[in-house]
Parts: C-alpha cells; structure tokens; sequence
C-alpha cells in the first residue's frame, strides 16, 4: 500500500452552496476522525444519510492514535472495519514493565481463547482513518465535504443552523441533530463558548515515531527510570510497516525547540536501542496533556463526542477508545430518535453514560500520570519502593501503574438499566456491561448479535428455549422489534453464568447488556426494553 498520508481529498461542489434557503440535513458531524467517521458509518448502517464537515484535506499528519482495545475493535467490526484493521495493524497482549534495567513484572491481557478480536491492535491513526473513508464511500449515504470548517452556530426551534465555510466561500445548513466530533481544539466547542473542566499537566513527553527493523517481541515495554532517560520514563510500542513508536519524558522545564530537532530526538532514539542502531523518522512530536472534559455532553441538539468532549493522558490507550465507543453508545440512540421510535430524552442517557465513562478514564489517566510523574519527594520515594519490591512481592505489582489499559466502562447505575436477576453471578456481564464474546454456530457470538435489540439465550435447558420460541412473535412484532438468538456454547454460559442453569438476557444496540433473568417472561423484557428506549 502507497503511503495513505499521500492522499489529498478534493473539496468538491455541492448545490446546497448556493441554495436560496439552508438546505435541511437530518445529521451534521463535524471532524472526520476516528470518532466522527465510526458516528456516520453505524448511521449509515441503520439508514440515516449524514453530512461530514471536514476543515483539512488528508487524513491525520501523525500516527496519533495507534493503540486500539478489544472493545474497540469489536465496535467497528460490527461496522464492517474490523478485519481491515486486524490485516493490516500488529496484535499484541502481552507487556513488560522495568525499573532501571530489571524487568519487575510480565503482563498478559487476553489469557483466555475464545475471542474474536485481540487485546489491542497497534495501528497508526491515519490508517483506521483511511479503512472508515473507505467503508463510509461504499455505504452511498455519507457526504464528506473535505477542506470545509464550521463558522457560525445558532440553536433553532427545530434545529442547529449553522454557516460553513467552504473555498467558494460561506453557506448554510439546517440539521437536525449536529455531532461535534472535533477534536480537543473543537470549533463547535469554542463557537458555543463551552469551558473544559479539570486538569492541565505540566509534564512534557516526546513522541519519536521512526522506521526501523528491530528483532523484539511485539510487547508493549514501559521502563521507569532507566540508564537511557534518568528520573523518567519511556515507552516502546511497534507499529504497523516496521514503525515504532517511543515515548520519552522529558520533563516541564524541557525546551520544545529543541526536543523536537532530529538530532536531539537521535540521541535519546540511541540511549534506548543501542548506538548503532539504523532508523529514520516518521513523526516527532511533544506534547502536554491535559484530563478535563465538559460539565455537558449534550447540548439541546449539539452532542459532543471525543476529544471534543473530554481529554485524557494517553497513558492507558484511552483517548482513541473512549471517542469510537461515545460513537457506539451515541448512533444507536439518535438512530431511534430520528425514527420516532424513542423520546428525545433518550438521548440525555448519551451524555449519563458517557460521562461517567468519562469520569472512569480521567480517573485512570489522572492515577497513571501521578505515577508516572510524581509531584513530590515523598509520592517518588513510595513509587520507587514498590518498583523495588515488584520484580519479588507479587502484592507490590499491583500498585505499579504504568498506565491503566482501557476497557469498555460498564454502565453501572445507568437509568436504561433493567432488573438482574442473577445479582454477584457473572459480574462481568451484568446490565450497563459490554456483551461479552464467545465461539457461536461456526462464528462468534457477538456477530450474531449485531445491532439490534436481542434477547439472549445461554444454557442448555430445551424446557426455556421452547418458552421463548413461544414468544419470538410477540418480541419481534413490537415498535422496535427484538431479535431472539440462543446459544449453548461451553464457554458463553460460563462468561454469562449459565454454567449451572440458564440465562435469558436482553442486549441493546451497542451491545451492551440492559437486563438479565434467570426465567423467561415476555412481559418483563418488554417492560425492561421501554426502560432501555427512555420510554419509562
């Protein structure tokens, strides 16, 4: 593959540039990274044409992003991206942490088999951009206005009005609903004068990406203190096409000018690899990094998705991540809204859901970034001692925190969320929490699930699965109609604690469980599927 960076989009014309009056969209993204794109291709996907307003003309200047998680990926498999970014990224799970020049601990992800997707791929941001052009092109519903930027903004009865700037000069549009999927520097944000709330971090951080053959298993590897980058640390990750990504910090009073000079950036490539190491730069960068987001996801029809919304440390992979499943947790709902098949209120649940996963990654990060860079005498010397004892003291590795990894946030006190009535069992599948995956019919079971309401079926029990035949006319006939899917797979009733005996669980859209019981009663997923739609 020609290097996907090369590629320059064309703005083209469109006849709404010179419409008498704004010309009426149903939705409007603005940004077409990862986040908006992953928005308008599960749209699209569900039948909704979108407009993307998009102010650059290539795709990301810099790997940025490279490592996207499990749950990630299982999103945008379920859009059709998924095996493209598997082909085509690096797979990993397993990692090594140092203090100094001792290994003080090994770390495995993904233990278990049985999974269709791996613990993370690493696979630079301009890549996944490209795949979801690619994948938005062949749905026909999604515009893409390439070298375009928001001006104006204006909140309407029934809508958002907003004036585009184009090379041809400013027009309007009228949409229903806008996505601001911006950035951290959105314009949307900006134009609404909405403020950011919480954290900057003084520390600096250099990002070396560079171009080399390197025999070393494909592990993340995190060093704390090392010969190479005294009193901080640094990270080693590969990338696809023999790039590597390395990560040195460099302290708050590190002059930016000069960190970023190739020649200073070698030195610290050859302090970590060796001094004859042969590479050549892709990518410099240095950044301060902030964990902040808004009060408000939701703005009456402006919704705020990504970095738009929220920023965090990249320590943990969670910045990338969380944007793709605001996406997730977003399209579903206005899909349904759209349809007038839900409340507007359901989208309110957006910003209750999302928010709180917001709160858990700056949490995270916050910890991670503490660790990391300790702000006192005292938070060093305690950080170095549990480095210290970690290589011997299991109990010491569980304090280390080179970056908590991310995992999909499990909504636990969302008011979409129906009864459990399997209460402690299978924690990790109980309402708010991400479907679990597992080996089903030849395939996997969360492409059985798809994008739709489900119920799900896990046991063994012939008495329980002809009990829910019975009732696959009355769920399927309902407003929005819920798919029935059963599986006995060994390894689905044990992640779904249906081991012993059955379980009957009710999946929303995103894949995300809403309610779950240990008897089947039509009545009770009905009432547990409005509750899931805000409808009560």
């Amino acid at each position: 593959m020609n290097d996907v960076r090369d590629i320059a989009f064309a703005w083209k014309h469109s006849p709404d540039q010179h419409a008498a009056a704004p010309a009426h969209h149903p939705v409007v993204i603005v940004g077409a990274g990862p986040v908006g794109l992953a928005t308008a291709i599960d749209l699209a996907a569900k039948g909704h044409r979108s407009v993307i307003i998009e102010r650059k003309s290539q795709l990301s200047d810099g790997s940025r992003a490279i490592c996207w998680a499990k749950r990630t990926l299982e999103i945008m498999d379920r859009l059709g991206v998924g095996q493209p970014l598997l082909d085509k990224g690096v797979t990993w799970k397993n990692g090594k942490v140092f203090f100094d020049t001792a290994q003080v601990f090994a770390f495995d992800l993904l233990p278990e088999t049985g999974h269709r997707m791996p613990a993370f791929v690493n696979l630079q941001q301009y890549y996944f951009e490209h795949y979801c052009v690619q994948a938005a092109a062949k749905t026909g519903l999604i515009d893409i206005r390439w070298q375009e930027d928001v001006r104006g903004l204006e909140q309407t009865t029934d809508g958002v009005l907003l004036t585009v700037g184009s090379p041809e000069g400013t027009y309007r549009l009228l949409a229903d609903w806008v996505v601001a999927a911006d950035g951290a520097r959105s314009t949307v944000r900006r134009l609404m004068d909405l403020p950011f709330e919480g954290r900057v971090f003084e520390d600096q951080f250099l990002i070396c990406d560079i171009k080399m053959k390197l025999d070393r298993p494909v592990e993340r590897w995190f060093w704390f203190d090392p010969p190479f980058n005294r009193g901080r640390s640094a990270l080693l990750h590969k990338q696809a096409d023999e790039r590597w990504r390395l990560d040195f910090q460099v302290g708050q009073e590190a002059d930016r000018d000069a960190e970023v000079k190739p020649e200073n950036a070698a030195r610290r490539v050859r302090g970590m690899l060796g001094e004859d190491v042969d590479f050549e730069f892709d990518w410099i960068s240095i950044y301060r990094f902030q964990s902040r987001r808004l009060q408000k996801f939701r703005h009456g029809r402006v919704l705020f998705a990504g970095d738009s919304a929220h920023q965090v440390s990249p320590f943990g992979a969670r910045g990338g991540n969380s944007g793709v499943q605001d996406a997730d947790n977003l399209a579903w709902k206005l899909d349904l809204v759209l349809r007038g098949l839900a409340p507007e209120r359901l989208l309110d649940s957006y910003h209750e859901e999302r928010a709180a996963a917001a709160d858990e990654n700056l949490l995270h990060t916050t910890r991670s970034t503490d660790f990391i860079a300790p702000k006192s005498e005292m938070s060093r010397i305690f950080r170095d001692a549990a480095l210290a004892l970690a290589e011997t003291e299991p109990f010491a590795r569980r304090l280390i925190n080179s970056g908590r990894l991310s995992t999909p946030t499990c909504y636990t006190q969302s008011s979409l969320n129906g009864p459990d009535e399997l209460a402690d069992e299978a924690l990790a599948a109980r309402p708010g929490a991400a479907a679990l995956d597992a080996p089903h019919d030849n395939g996997w079971l969360l492409h059985t699930l798809g994008g739709a309401f489900t119920g799900l079926w896990v046991g063994r029990d012939a008495q329980v699965a002809a009990s829910v035949a019975e009732a696959k006319g009355e769920l399927a006939h309902r407003a929005v109609p819920i798919r029935l899917v059963q599986t006995s797979n060994a390894e689905a009733c044990a992640r779904y604690g249906a081991t012993d005996a059955p379980a009957f669980y009710l999946i929303r859209p995103d894949q995300h469980v809403a309610a779950r019981w240990r008897t089947f009663s039509a009545a009770a997923v009905g009432r547990a599927a409005d509750r899931a739609l805000a409808r009560t």
